[in-house]
C-alpha cells in the first residue's frame, strides 16, 4: 500500500492541491504542440479555474488564449507565466 501524496511537511495532499498541480502541469505543457493543442490546454485551465471559483484567473486565461489567437507571443508568454504564478499561490 502506498502512502498518500503529501503537500509538504507530511500533510496529506488535498483535492484542491491535486487540482492545482494538474493546472500547473497543463500550463507547463502549453508551450509545446500545435496552436490548436496549446489553445485547448489553456481552455482546459480556464474551465477548471471557473469551476474552482477563480473568475479573475479564468478571465486572465481567456485573455491569454486571445493573445495566442492574435499571434502575440510575448503577451501569451506573459499571461501563461502570470497564471502559473497565481495558480501556484492558490495552494495556500
Amino acid at each position: 500500500m502506498t502512502p498518500p501524496r503529501t503537500a509538504g511537511y507530511g500533510q496529506p495532499m488535498t483535492e484542491t492541491a491535486s487540482r492545482i498541480d494538474l493546472l500547473l502541469s497543463t500550463l507547463n505543457a502549453a508551450d509545446v504542440g500545435t496552436l490548436d493543442s496549446i489553445r485547448a490546454k489553456l481552455e482546459q485551465v480556464r474551465q477548471e479555474l471557473e469551476q474552482m471559483g477563480q473568475a479573475e484567473l479564468a478571465t486572465r486565461a481567456a485573455e491569454t488564449i486571445a493573445a495566442l489567437a492574435r499571434g502575440d507571443v510575448a503577451e501569451f508568454k506573459r499571461g501563461r507565466a502570470f497564471l502559473q504564478s497565481k495558480i501556484g499561490h492558490l495552494r495556500g
